[in-house]
């Protein structure tokens, strides 16, 4: 018996049901949910609460969890004295009382640098908006504490960075890293201030896809500003990538005429990053991007270093190491990753669903093959991009609301360990910071 000729169309119409509801499956699985290797399990905070510099401890500690690591690390060494150097020299030395800040002992402006003179200026500025914006409710305490504003961190003190190796940061060691200068203001024609770049970073990746990112791995920088013990970390990444079509790489020009603004780099899928003689002031920078990160292992942990969940190089399967020169052979490379960066960075983390920066051999032996299998795991690179930027920009750690909440943490961490009782501080001459400020600015 054949079919009616309302049945066939019911039939035809039936299939036309199903195929679309496949479709729509297939739309809803490939555009809707989650993959994880772009997934971040930070949800955007709102702009009314990241500029909230009036936030009291449980407000800081629920919106930004893990954000005073550094402080509880070296809160719970314990107890340790600050002693009153014999010259002015060295950190500088305020008193803190009824939320006041008071200048005891600092360098004179002949001394330092008009540059280091910002630096000082701008983390004294900094702590100074921490103390006004206070909540009524939790007041600082009083306290005598050493800011160092050199580039080297020094024991005790409120410093820009600390060893991310143990073996220079033991039980007798006291570094509590405080966020950068820049956070104020950075006086360069190339970044002007955190805010500035924020906003221009943010206003690029809005309209910027993965996609339409350059892939060439880019860097900038002076090839001489190297730490010791990374020996010729930079000329050796000038070297390597001369002349290669992945690279975008040049030391900069003596009148800085290759100088990029700091928000062009956000332009390129892979950002080549390299610390200085200590820490690098533009790694938070990159850290807004959604590029990845490719870096040594950091040897310098900034207050917020601590978020970095790094994806080594050497994990990643099929990529493995070329000797740079000519008559090197694979054997004679350098152990890595070295036993100091076990020690300091001991998990190497799932590119696909946790990592949000890529770890690269220090020599640069892996970095071609690394830049490679980012570039043919597209979806994977994406979404250690995208987890960096959806961390330290919408999770806000970068904010004023954060940056205000770690200042008044490391101030009451500080105040809890410090002890000054008997070194000849209460001799000293104090300046409210106000009339220093006008001070300062004049050279």
């Amino acid at each position: 018996m054949r079919p009616s000729k309302r049945g066939r169309a019911l039939a035809a119409r039936l299939r036309q049901v199903f195929i679309i509801s496949v479709v729509c499956l297939a739309l809803y699985c490939f555009l809707l949910v989650p993959d994880h290797s772009l997934d971040s399990s930070r949800t955007k905070l709102p702009p009314a609460l990241l500029n909230n510099r009036f936030l009291t401890s449980s407000q800081c500690a629920a919106a930004f969890p893990g954000l005073t690591k550094e402080i509880d690390d070296v809160v719970a060494k314990g107890p340790f004295t600050l002693p009153r150097r014999p010259h002015d020299l060295g950190p500088l030395v305020a008193r803190i009382r009824d939320g006041k800040l008071y200048i005891l002992s600092y360098a004179r402006k002949s001394d330092l640098s008009k540059e280091m003179l910002q630096h000082r200026s701008a983390t004294l500025h900094q702590i100074a908006a921490a103390l006004l914006t206070t909540p009524p409710s939790e007041p600082l305490p009083n306290t005598i504490i050493a800011f160092n504003h050199e580039d080297e961190p020094t024991s005790p003190s409120l410093s820009y960075s600390r060893p991310a190796d143990p073996s220079f940061n033991g039980p007798s060691k006291h570094y509590f890293p405080i966020p950068h200068f820049s956070f104020y203001s950075w006086a360069i024609p190339t970044v002007h201030s955190f805010p500035r770049a924020s906003a221009a970073i943010t206003t690029l990746e809005t309209h910027l896809s993965w996609s339409s990112k350059s892939p060439l791995a880019i860097w900038r920088g002076t090839t001489w500003f190297n730490n010791p013990r990374a020996a010729r970390l930079r000329q050796d990444l000038v070297h390597l990538t001369r002349d290669k079509p992945w690279a975008d790489v040049q030391p900069l020009h003596a009148n800085n005429s290759n100088a990029l603004s700091i928000e062009h780099f956000c332009r390129h899928r892979y950002i080549i990053h390299t610390e200085g003689v200590t820490y690098s002031g533009r790694f938070q920078y990159h850290q807004l991007c959604s590029s990845v990160i490719l870096t040594p292992p950091i040897a310098w942990m900034q207050h917020l270093t601590h978020l970095v969940k790094p994806a080594f190089s050497s994990s990643l399967e099929g990529v493995t190491r070329t000797p740079l020169g000519t008559t090197s052979r694979a054997d004679q490379l350098a152990p890595y990753p070295a036993p100091w960066v076990k020690a300091a960075w001991p998990r190497s983390y799932d590119p696909g669903k946790e990592a949000n920066m890529v770890f690269v051999a220090p020599d640069w032996s892996d970095l071609e093959a690394t830049v490679g299998w980012l570039e043919r795991h597209p979806r994977v690179a994406e979404g250690i991009a995208r987890r960096q930027r959806e961390l330290f920009d919408g999770g806000g750690y970068f904010s004023p609301a954060a940056e205000t909440c770690y200042w008044r943490a490391a101030i009451r961490g500080w105040s809890s360990v410090v002890r000054t009782e008997g070194q000849g501080f209460e001799d000293l001459e104090e300046i409210p910071w106000e009339e220093f400020s006008l001070k300062e600015i004049h050279k």
